[in-house]
């Protein structure tokens, strides 16, 4: 699918599209969690060791205009320095004459990290003129970053016209993000279980229309389980609700079932009598749940059929979690999924968990490395699955 394995780097400066979106830790500006620049290590270190040179350009955050100290890269420099074991260099900019001169500079196996994309408004609104100075940095383009690839901004889409066919390429991670998002969409072995979770149906009726195309079963939890029993006359209590939503609801389980598709909704609900930490705690079948109360999580039974369909699945995507995981009392669900998942892919199924919640929390679960691909791309994944074509994948392939 790309040309990068067999590519030779030497004496080539590559130009890479890094996702190093990473949090910081509010005080002291520290790397809080480094998943996202240690998944592009295996792509820069194949670079330097062909004996080519690396330059690093990510945004950080949603600067609103212009240069913002909290929203630097300088702050991650000593990670990505750590991680690679080279000395990183710095440029104070993105474009302009120290970020030319020191790519200019740049000796084989050192690696410049550009200042934020997103100091300059041009990224974002994909500014071809933007793009082409950018371009000018490297000999070749390399897009690494999954996790952006659904935006036609500059870096990530527009830049991809500056350089010849063979002067273009997808990075390892982006190589082993498509692949799995392609196994699952286009040759997944049955049965299929799809799991969908998260607050809102309207955030997840284009990846739940088109997965009835292809899951055999389609497990929803979450918030967004309470507007499909309250479109069925269900007692939800004060759960979350979108109430412009119940006909949608009450639509895809009729596309389910002329599809031969089958949904599973969680029949019983932990429960609380607010949204909080220390809230009063019980149990209820989710279509009656009392006046006040509102669902906060998967109850008993409703762990143990989700867990028994997904551990007959050989093909299983996970998006969204089953409840407020980040609350102790209502974490039990998300997790029982996350080891079933974990189970199920031990007895040889192939398993895909991607956006930000899910990944959270398999992570927190330290189940990461029992998950066959964990995907760094949140929004870039659930629109892929929607069946959208992403700017930064049709770059490269065009």
């Amino acid at each position: 699918m790309s040309k990068f394995n067999d590519y030779d780097f030497k004496g080539q400066k590559a130009l890479i599209r890094v996702d190093f979106n990473v949090p910081l830790d509010k005080q002291t500006l520290a790397v809080t969690d480094d998943t996202r620049i240690r998944a592009a290590v295996p792509t820069i270190k194949k670079i330097l060791a062909d004996g080519g040179s690396v330059i690093l350009m990510s945004h950080l955050g949603r600067p609103k205009s212009g240069p913002e100290d909290k929203f630097s890269l300088k702050h991650i420099m000593g990670r990505v320095s750590e991680l690679l074991g080279v000395d990183v260099q710095f440029a104070d900019d993105c474009i302009g004459a120290e970020a030319t001169e020191k790519a200019a500079a740049l000796l084989p196996g050192q690696v410049l990290l550009l200042e934020n994309l997103r100091f300059y408004p041009e990224e974002e609104k994909g500014d071809k003129a933007f793009a082409e100075k950018l371009s000018k940095l490297g000999d070749v383009y390399v897009n690494d970053a999954f996790g952006t690839a659904h935006r036609a901004h500059a870096s990530t889409a527009v830049i991809a016209q500056f350089f010849a066919a063979d002067k273009k390429m997808f990075g390892l991670l982006m190589q082993a993000e498509v692949a799995s998002a392609e196994k699952v969409l286009h040759k997944a072995e049955n049965p299929f279980c799809a799991i969908i979770g998260g607050a809102k149906v309207s955030d997840k009726i284009l990846i739940i229309e088109n997965l009835l195309e292809r899951a055999t079963d389609i497990i929803i939890g979450g918030g967004m389980a309470y507007t499909f029993f309250k479109a069925q006359g269900g007692q939800i209590g004060s759960s979350l609700c979108e109430e412009d939503r119940l006909d949608t609801a009450l639509e895809l389980l009729k596309k389910a079932a002329d599809k031969g598709v089958n949904i599973h909704l969680p029949s019983d609900s932990i429960i609380a009598d607010k949204f909080a930490a220390d809230a009063e705690v019980s149990a209820a079948p989710s279509t009656n749940i009392p006046a006040g109360w509102l669902g906060l999580d998967i109850a008993e039974e409703a762990r143990k059929s989700f867990s028994n369909v997904i551990k007959n699945s050989k093909t299983i995507l996970w998006n969204g979690p089953m409840g407020v995981f980040e609350m102790e009392n209502f974490q039990g669900g998300t997790k029982c999924i996350a080891e079933a998942v974990a189970e199920a892919t031990a007895n040889g199924a192939f398993s895909l968990v991607g956006g930000g919640d899910s990944v959270a929390a398999v992570n927190k679960f330290n189940l990461g490395d029992k998950i066959s691909y964990v995907s760094t791309g949140g929004g870039a994944l659930l629109e892929y699955f929607e069946g959208k074509i992403l700017p930064g994948i049709a770059a490269i392939s065009e």
